[in-house]
């Protein structure tokens, strides 16, 4: 799944130390606005140092962000999971294509030579 919004907050960095591997992990969860007529917010969390690194998110940045969603239960009670796995910055709008050159010689030989301007 993807949305396009922007960044309304970014939360501090979690770390630590997995339990089971023994290996550091890195995790930071960030706040999206969504536009539309009634704004929505939803809350991603991006996993790894190197993808912290590699996406480098600013609050008031618009992006889309693509996500898998998955829930977990923890006591009974359930949670979701909204995770981040890559994430597009919008690409500059491409530059208007130049002008013909007039050929204000009247050479008239063209298709679409007017005797006026």
């Amino acid at each position: 799944m993807e949305l396009t919004g922007k960044l309304i907050a970014a939360l501090p960095s979690k770390s630590g130390v997995s339990a089971r591997t023994g290996n550091p992990w890195m995790s930071r969860e960030y706040v999206m606005e969504i536009p539309g007529q009634y704004p929505k917010k939803f809350c991603f969390t991006i996993f790894g140092e190197d993808r912290l690194k590699q996406f480098n998110l600013r609050k008031d940045e618009t992006v889309t962000v693509q996500f898998d969603i998955d829930a977990h239960e923890y006591n009974g009670r359930w949670f979701n999971e909204v995770r981040a796995y890559n994430v597009l910055r919008p690409q500059a709008p491409a530059a208007a294509p130049a002008p013909a050159p007039s050929s204000e010689q009247g050479g008239g030989d063209s298709a679409d030579d007017l005797p006026f301007d």
